[in-house]
């Protein structure tokens, strides 16, 4: 899955050393504000020292974010897992920015949308009545 957004915060990066392996591991966790008339928000994970490294990600970026979603069972309770394989540069096209009012300037105005044709007036070449 992919979204775009801005991260609108960085939270502290965890670590420890696995009890299976011994191999040391480290994991962070980012929020993504998903723009829109009501913006969302997710929180993300990074798993991986060289994964953290090479995406550095930084509070204020607007990005594309590619993740999964899994779930755990721990105890009898489930728990949702969002973790990103691959972070880029947003292209602007997941919702269009507001456009701000300057005063003395003509807003843009959005083309009207097409004429509908009201229901009944067409004619059909089913039985059905939808």
């Amino acid at each position: 899955m992919e979204l775009e957004g801005k991260i609108i915060k960085v939270l502290e990066a965890r670590g420890g050393t696995s009890a299976r392996t011994g191999t040391p591991w480290k994991v962070q966790s980012f929020v993504l504000e998903v723009p829109g008339q009501y913006p969302r928000r997710m929180v993300f994970d990074v798993f991986g020292e060289d994964k953290l490294t090479q995406m550095n990600i930084q509070e204020g970026q607007d990005l594309r974010v590619s993740f999964d979603i899994d779930a755990h069972e721990y105890q009898g309770r489930w728990y949702n897992s969002i973790r990103a394989w691959k972070v880029e540069p947003a292209t602007g096209e997941a919702a269009p920015a507001p456009v701000a009012a300057t005063p003395g300037v003509a807003a843009p105005v959005a083309p009207a949308p097409a004429a509908e044709t009201p229901f009944g007036a067409e004619e059909s070449t089913d039985d059905l009545p939808f």
